[in-house]
């Protein structure tokens, strides 16, 4: 498995954006994007100085229907 590295959440969006997520809502520091075609929603903090943790990257992109793996391929 790979090791996921510290990312922003900047980073992880603009991620998602390229798979086909839109931004669908935000409320205070949190971020929605809709995904039409998978039916599928996933919420990320959007704190401009700091990471997104490791764990908590590793299950956006999981909610997403996304691995590590695939992200770091596709990135």
């Amino acid at each position: 498995m790979a090791r996921m590295p510290q990312v922003t959440a900047r980073e992880i969006v603009r991620f998602l954006k390229t798979q086909g997520f839109v931004e669908d809502r935000q409320s205070g520091s949190h971020l929605t994007l809709w995904h039409e075609g998978r039916m599928v929603s996933v919420t990320v903090p959007m704190h401009p100085s700091c990471d997104v943790g490791r764990g908590l990257a590793i299950r956006i992109l999981k909610d997403a229907g996304f691995t590590v793996e695939e992200y770091l391929r596709m990135r």
